[in-house]
């Protein structure tokens, strides 16, 4: 009979909302009339899962593995920051085993990209669909989420690994 270690990690992202950006979310180009401003192409749920695979291998956050004062970094797809996290974290002897996430976005409207979403982060992450869930909800027209000045992302990831 096996023994599994099991550890948790937990992943928050947050960018401004800008003209002249495209929106991906979660690997999804949404069609909005702003994008998320950063050093790579923002996508703040990438990185929320990102943070929270390295979080809970213990192997500290996105900025300290990518950080955005490296060139390098400068207009990368974030699933390329989620690749290189989990090929650490699995390095380790590592595995996702299932994964949580919360959108925050006044708008646009999340729904009908949602499933999407939910698709390719579960494609990313290399677990089946109804192992990724995928949430949205608005700012209720308070803060930042809900001037429609930035949007952000949590997500919270459960990781195993057997045990000799």
């Amino acid at each position: 009979m096996s023994n599994f270690e099991y550890r948790v990690g937990l992943g928050h992202d947050t960018h401004r909302l800008v003209t002249g950006r495209a929106l991906i979310i979660g690997g999804v180009r949404i069609e909005f009339d702003r994008g998320l401003d950063g050093h790579s192409d923002a996508d703040i749920l990438l990185h929320a899962i990102t943070d929270a695979v390295l979080g809970a291998a213990g192997l500290g956050d996105i900025g300290d593995a990518f950080p955005d004062t490296d060139p390098a970094n400068k207009g990368l797809d974030s699933a390329i920051f989620l690749n290189a996290a989990l090929d650490r974290v699995k390095g380790l002897g590592w595995c996702p085993v299932n994964l949580d996430c919360t959108i925050f976005a006044q708008r646009p409207k999340l729904v009908p990209y949602k499933a999407a979403i939910r698709g390719r982060v579960a494609e990313l992450v290399g677990l089946p669909f109804d192992s990724v869930n995928v949430k949205a909800k608005t700012g209720e027209k308070v803060g930042p989420i809900g001037r429609e000045e930035a949007m952000s992302a949590d997500a919270i990831v459960l990781l195993r690994r057997e045990s000799s």
